[in-house]
């Protein structure tokens, strides 16, 4: 019998969805719905099914993003919650079922989406500084130097609204290696708000980070989703740091999975039925939520950051 604490902190990801996602600059108002964008959820999971190496991860998952949401996912380690942001991103395949991402297949629709991948800490050595890594989640993917002129103004200007929005005004000039994670971190969130998504998708961004961080991170990016209008689909290990801001949790186990807010999921029934096993949820003096009971899946990874 496990008891886990249901508790919650890149280097710039790699081509396919725009680590950059896009924000939009700091200080706006509330994003006005765009007229072209098509109405109901922006993530839509029905019946989905991945297997990989032979194993299914997880089978007959249905789940929904609406715009404005805060979603958590949550589950043990080894579940498959990273392979479920990742599944919608269509960087890993589904073996049945259908998912649609603002309206598309997977991947037609990832330049409106900020994808953060979990966290690798920067080389203490690295001389970037933190304003030119937010600058790549506007023009990484470009090749050279960046020309003088109007439109180099203009980057320069959307990232010095970014980094005032995620609060990293003080240590953006930095380099990012002597930073902390908490610091490094803002700047991340702020790389994948660059291009002005719709949706963000932050793979255990408080992972390896102190509660003070941890807390510090979540009230930010739950302060993104009210005031920017940003969507957010977010794997945590640990519920409790963001758990007062979501308005809806996926939680996966069992190769399954259950939606829907945090007080219907997150309970002794609900997860013994997911499970098939008695599991008892308890609410310590200072409010933290803990698990009892909830089984590891099956060692399936050896890189701790491959796959949650």
């Amino acid at each position: 019998m496990s008891l886990v604490n249901l508790r919650s902190p890149v280097r710039p990801a790699p081509s396919k969805p725009s680590l950059a996602g896009a924000a939009r600059p700091a200080s706006a108002p509330r994003r006005a719905k765009d007229p072209h964008a098509a109405d109901g959820p922006l993530v839509e999971v029905a019946d989905a099914s991945v297997v990989m190496g032979g194993r299914t991860v997880w089978s007959t998952v249905s789940a929904s993003v609406a715009p404005g949401e805060f979603v958590a996912i949550l589950g043990p380690n080894g579940v498959g919650k990273s392979t479920l942001l990742k599944a919608c991103l269509g960087l890993i395949p589904l073996a049945s079922g259908r998912v649609r991402l603002l309206g598309r297949a997977p991947g037609g629709a990832n330049a409106e989406v900020g994808y953060l991948p979990q966290r690798r800490s920067f080389d203490a050595s690295l001389r970037v500084r933190g304003l030119d890594v937010v600058r790549l989640g506007l023009d990484g993917d470009r090749w050279g130097l960046p020309l003088p002129g109007r439109r180099s103004r203009e980057a320069a200007a959307t990232v010095a609204r970014l980094v005032e929005l995620v609060g990293a005004g003080a240590y953006a000039h930095r380099p990012v290696g002597q930073l902390s994670g908490g610091e490094q971190q803002r700047l991340l969130i702020a790389q994948a708000l660059a291009r002005g998504p719709r949706l963000l998708m932050l793979d255990e961004p408080l992972d390896s980070l102190d509660l003070p961080n941890q807390a510090a991170v979540a009230g930010l990016i739950s302060r993104i989703c009210r005031d920017e209008g940003v969507a957010v689909m977010m794997v945590a290990h640990d519920v409790n740091p963001i758990l007062g801001y979501l308005d809806r949790v996926i939680y996966l186990g069992q190769g399954g999975a259950v939606s829907g807010t945090p007080d219907e999921v997150i309970t002794s029934d609900t997860l013994s039925r997911l499970y098939g096993t008695p599991i008892e949820v308890l609410t310590a003096s200072d409010g933290r939520l803990v698990v009892v009971g909830q089984p590891e899946a099956p060692a399936q990874h050896t890189d701790r950051h491959g796959d949650r």
